[in-house]
């Protein structure tokens, strides 16, 4: 079950806390109006025309001045009767005026229970209202615009136009079981087969998308790892673009991680300086490689960097301190200060693994390391690629799962009814990410992590 109310009317303030010009309070339910008025102790301006108010205490004592707007249902943002009250920023009056709102007989909005009401009154599918949330937190102009396009539909009418021809498919292999007769030819004309391929391409496709979308959403945990000195916090501060990283020429200067959020050609992503590895007897330093090795465990990337004026080999550091963690896929070699050592800027192959030479503190070979990660990441965002979440790759996934399940019944066993059964799992999973198909407690969760307010 829900764990909203949508019977009572709900209120909160919708502008983020601290001192601004102007405030607002979202009001929404069937006695907004007359919980506006109330507080205005004056009629109501005409739908959608701003009316200049005063908002009274419980003492008729004025506590501010602003405007209030009325949207009628069902023409608002959750299809309930909607008063957005506009005051002064300051703390102390928004929520001077929230509570006289609370006492006027408003309950204090749940975060994420405006966009609840509006999905649940038809307003928008759970993609769109998750979209909103995503355009507040987009770290990026590619990420903000991406929302935006999720917001508007794009999305969804991906995933319902995919829908479509998986519940055509559906009518087909279901009217051939209700007519024993036909059964012969619906397992040998093909007809089917070609449908159900048709409709896997077409999963295959949206995935593509979609996880380039949670590429902008989530971004990427890109860790920098190596000995002393090897120029890991040069390496972030020339990626960061800023002096992020203490950079000196005494070894171990790094002890703990140092986080910085960035973007590399629209991609996101937090990068992670780490100490520097080795065999130490210092004890903080001790804990800083710790630290250093479970950020390692964790990341989506490594980039390896390794003195090349040294004549050290990258692959024999990794063996040593996380050789379990050594993989091709996720694994990046940086051979840094080719400045002093020689060799030339650029990429190149290193048994098998990207390997990367440049030079951190002359900026040299930056910007082709920079191609290097987004490429190794997969990240291509195109001019129509929408957000998307984890959850949603997971629904794919799972629907990718049954038609699979589907091709070997219907092309192996022969059995009609369990090809049925698994494209109705199939058409569950995906309709998990528009909410055609969803359980209450997954909503709760979702709504659950907006901001109040919205």
């Amino acid at each position: 079950m829900s764990t909203f109310a949508p019977q009572t009317t709900i209120a909160a303030i919708a502008t983020p806390p601290g001192r601004g010009g102007v405030g607002v309070i979202r009001l929404s339910g069937s006695k907004a109006y007359a919980i506006a008025e109330a507080l205005s102790e004056k009629a109501l301006p005409k739908a959608r025309m701003a009316g200049f108010r005063q908002f009274y205490d419980a003492e008729h004592q004025v506590m501010d001045e602003g405007l209030l707007i009325c949207f009628p249902n069902p023409n608002s943002f959750t299809g309930e009767d909607v008063v957005e009250i506009q005051g002064h920023g300051g703390p102390v009056i928004q929520n001077a005026i929230l509570a006289r709102l609370l006492e006027l007989g408003a309950t204090a909005a749940k975060a994420g229970e405006f966009s609840m009401r509006a999905f649940e009154n038809g307003k928008m599918d759970l993609v769109q209202a998750e979209a909103i949330a995503d355009l507040i937190d987009a770290s990026s102009q590619a990420a903000a615009r991406s929302a935006v396009r999720s917001l508007q539909g794009a999305f969804s009418h991906k995933v319902n136009q995919v829908l479509e021809r998986l519940i055509h498919l559906r009518l087909h292999v279901e009217a051939a079981i209700d007519f024993p007769e036909e059964e012969i030819d619906f397992l040998a004309d093909g007809k089917i087969l070609a449908l159900l391929e048709e409709v896997q391409q077409s999963v295959t496709q949206v995935q593509t998308s979609a996880r380039q979308g949670q590429l902008l959403r989530e971004g990427l945990q890109v860790v920098i790892a190596g000995k002393p000195n090897a120029g890991k916090s040069s390496l972030l501060n020339a990626l960061a673009g800023v002096e992020r990283a203490i950079v000196t020429d005494i070894a171990g200067t790094t002890r703990d991680v140092l986080h910085e959020k960035i973007s590399l050609n629209g991609m996101p992503m937090t990068l992670t300086d780490t100490a520097g590895l080795r065999e130490t007897g210092d004890v903080v330093e001790r804990e800083g490689i710790r630290r250093a090795i479970k950020e390692i465990e964790q990341a989506d990337l490594l980039l390896l960097v390794y003195d090349l004026s040294q004549g050290e080999d990258p692959l024999t550091l990794a063996q040593r301190y996380f050789a379990e963690h050594i993989d091709a896929k996720r694994l990046i070699l940086i051979g840094n200060k080719c400045d002093l050592s020689g060799h030339a800027a650029g990429l190149r192959d290193y048994q098998g693994f990207r390997h990367s030479q440049v030079s951190a503190r002359q900026q040299q070979g930056i910007e082709t390391l920079i191609e290097a990660i987004t490429a190794h990441a997969g990240f291509q965002p195109e001019e129509d690629t929408f957000i998307a979440r984890t959850r949603h790759l997971d629904a794919m996934k799972r629907t990718q799962h049954y038609l699979a399940e589907a091709h070997e019944q219907l092309t192996v066993f022969h059995a009609g009814e369990l090809v049925a059964e698994s494209l109705r799992l199939a058409q569950n999973a995906l309709g998990e990410i528009t909410g055609d198909f969803s359980a209450d407690d997954l909503l709760g969760k979702i709504f659950g992590s907006f901001c109040i307010g919205k």
